[in-house]
């Protein structure tokens, strides 16, 4: 007699049992919480929750199954950080709900001093990766965090936000230029602003090679009302050049429309004083509680954050602010 085997079929409820697994642990939700404004490699993982690496290699792939937290490898390591709840795909409801509770938790104690303890070796980890670069470091802020180490990151939290097909965008100190691509792909005008006549040349260089026929360039203070305004201002590595950053993102909520979104990408707070002068640097990255701060008080509404750790002891943080819709008051 045959014995007829039923079919096992994936359906939905997978993805969801997925997800309610990866959040019924209890040491699995304190990562989640551990990573709401931190990124962390999985040694350091093992250290702060005090489990051998093979237990926390095991969880972290449980959470990355159920897309709670995303990866990115930089060399050898790979650093996790939390991932952005889509809350238009099945189960995105439920993993921000899921954040949500989770923020509302504290962390244990002795996991808090853990994290200090962690945070203490990274400065170490920095002040040695310095001792060693400081004799080629002219100007280089690549060595520190450059665009390739948090470019995904960033395009994560941008293409969360649906810009609409007539969307422009404005980028604040381009640089060489690096990021205009990506943004020319999104939007459907393109303006950067620098005040450096070199920089705006070798963005310029930059788009006459990729054909990048929607981004106009202009030499330009943004401090000193442009006449533009967009649905998105995008600031890579320039808040800590400007002498009075609250005051400058006053102006740069003033250069969006109501309902746009400005996007700072920074390092978070460090102690690397030799940064002012090899870098030129005015400040030492960033509270992320003062960028909030600083924010709202320019009218904008803190939304999404996403947060980069680095080899070198270094973190970014990837920010979304937001002017309101009804926001139509010129400032």
């Amino acid at each position: 007699m045959n014995l007829r085997v039923p079919s096992i079929r994936h359906d939905d409820c997978d993805e969801l049992a997925a997800l309610c697994k990866a959040g019924g642990d209890p040491l699995r939700l304190n990562v989640l919480r551990a990573l709401t404004n931190d990124s962390f490699g999985v040694l350091e993982l093992a250290q702060i929750f005090a489990i051998g690496q093979s237990g926390m290699s095991h969880h972290l792939k449980v959470l990355a199954q159920a897309d709670l937290v995303a990866t990115r490898r930089e060399g050898n390591a790979i650093f996790y950080r939390r991932a952005l709840p889509n809350t238009e795909q099945l189960g995105g409801r439920l993993h921000a709900a899921l954040l949500d509770e989770v923020d509302q938790l504290a962390l244990p104690f002795d996991v808090q001093a853990r994290i200090g303890l962690v945070h203490r070796q990274r400065a170490t980890a920095s002040q040695d990766f310095f001792s060693r670069v400081a004799e080629k470091f002219r100007a280089q802020q690549d060595l520190i965090a450059g665009l390739p180490q948090y470019r995904e990151s960033l395009l994560s939290l941008l293409d969360q936000l649906n810009f609409g097909s007539t969307a422009t965008a404005i980028e604040v100190g381009p640089g060489d230029g690096g990021f205009l691509p990506d943004l020319a792909r999104r939007f459907h005008q393109v303006t950067a602003l620098d005040n450096s006549p070199a920089m705006l040349d070798l963005a310029r260089q930059l788009c006459e090679r990729e054909a990048l026929a929607n981004v106009s360039l202009q030499l330009a203070d943004a401090l000193n009302g442009v006449g533009l305004s967009a649905n998105c201002v995008v600031l890579n590595m320039v808040l800590h050049h400007f002498a009075a950053p609250a005051e400058a993102m006053k102006h740069m909520a003033g250069l969006l429309q109501p309902g746009g979104s400005l996007l700072v990408t920074e390092l978070c707070s460090h102690n690397q004083s030799w940064a002012r002068e090899a870098c030129g640097d005015l400040w030492l990255g960033f509270e992320q509680e003062d960028l909030a701060r600083w924010a709202t008080a320019a009218g904008l509404v803190p939304g999404e954050s996403l947060y980069v750790g680095l080899r070198n002891g270094f973190q970014i943080q990837v920010r979304h602010f937001q002017r309101p819709a009804g926001d139509t008051h010129h400032r």
